[in-house]
């Protein structure tokens, strides 16, 4: 097992390299960059601007530049703008260095987890995603934990009513559930639940109330369930589906070995058959796959629930970083996210070795 988990180490390390670069390669093509977004505000506004403290890989700090001069320049809106001012832009943000300089300077900086500061806010990026990560584990633990509690005796009762009625329409209701896409019928919620067009029950933005921190702890738990209700109900429809159908084949499998057989031959009642025997079995698969299932709503389901519902986590953050080229939050993200998501697969493997020692990632190919 040792030298399974060093390849696997190993093997992270090549994969986290081709992120990067498709990224980094995919961005320099990328117009309205961080340069052309501060170009555009500054001929907008007509006169002087001051930029924020700058940062990620390009160090350098903000300033007041003149807007001076017809010279032509490569950005899109430059015109009329000093060249020395573009210059004192490019280094500013880090672009006044060869794209491969930059790369090599960014993977060196990362390695030792330094990820800069911001372009445009006055806090290091580091900071800035563990103050919004809370929200975003949150919303994850949550989906996680509802999606098993629904699942697993949903499972249960579908692997046991195996054929019937029950069987079939409930796996039409997951199917179709697992079908519709979070965002929109968060969005249905929103028009039906949220005072968009019928009733106003639950808050519109947010994960808490303005005066949250006036509350009674009581009222502070009813509050956070409050807002957390809607973005929670869409995302945990299609959630269950695979952890449901997941149980259901895990225990017809169980059902149908011979212990079963001997324990039901012995007169055992069928709920110490199905509880006392069966489940322990049945449901090794279903919890090693824990570590992955967390990861998996932790992911897909914040970027676009936490734009719909302004909820103030990671995805949110994602998006706006995307918008406004803020080049140093949207590497260092990815780079957390799938740094953090190699290591997860590797964490669900063990698990499963753990739960199931009969497997052996020693003697499979990786």
């Amino acid at each position: 097992m040792g030298a399974y988990i060093l390849r696997r180490i190993l093997l992270m390390i090549p994969t986290l390299f081709g992120i990067m670069a498709i990224s980094f390669a995919v961005i320099q093509f990328a117009p309205g960059g961080p340069v052309e977004q501060v170009i555009a505000k500054l001929t907008n506004q007509g006169g002087n601007d001051r930029l924020g403290s700058g940062g990620g890989d390009a160090g350098g700090g903000g300033g007041n530049f003149d807007v001076a001069g017809d010279v032509g320049s490569k950005y899109r809106g430059a015109q009329g703008l000093d060249p020395e001012f573009i210059k004192k832009l490019e280094k500013q943000f880090g672009f006044d260095k060869p794209p491969l300089e930059r790369f090599g300077m960014m993977l060196w900086n990362y390695i030792r987890f330094d990820f800069g500061d911001s372009y445009f806010r006055d806090i290091s990026v580091l900071n800035l995603i563990l103050e919004k990560m809370p929200v975003s584990i949150s919303i994850g633990l949550w989906i996680t934990l509802l999606s098993y509690l629904i699942s697993i005796p949903l499972g249960i009762r579908k692997a046991v009513k195996d054929g019937s009625t029950f069987d079939v329409w409930t796996s039409g209701v997951v199917i179709v559930g697992y079908a519709i896409p979070g965002f929109l019928f968060g969005i249905l919620l929103m028009v039906l639940f949220a005072g968009g067009s019928f009733w106003d029950w639950f808050p519109l933005r947010g994960i808490v109330s303005d005066n949250w921190d006036q509350l009674s702890w009581p009222a502070k738990i009813a509050d956070y369930f409050w807002h957390m209700t809607l973005p929670l109900t869409a995302l945990v429809l299609s959630a269950f589906a695979t952890t449901t159908l997941l149980t259901k084949n895990s225990f017809l499998e169980e059902i149908r070995k011979q212990y079963v057989v001997t324990a039901r031959a012995k007169g055992l009642s069928e709920r110490k058959v199905l509880y006392g025997h069966v489940f322990r079995n049945a449901m090794l698969i279903v919890i090693a796959g824990f570590p992955g299932a967390f990861i998996s709503a932790f992911f897909t389901g914040s970027l676009l629930i936490e734009n719909i519902f302004s909820l103030d986590g990671l995805g949110l953050l994602g998006f706006k970083s995307v918008i406004d080229r803020d080049y140093p939050v949207v590497f260092a993200t990815l780079y957390i996210f799938s740094l953090l998501g190699l290591f997860v697969g590797l964490l669900s493997d063990l698990i499963y070795t753990w739960v199931d020692p009969r497997i052996d990632f020693e003697r499979r190919d990786i």
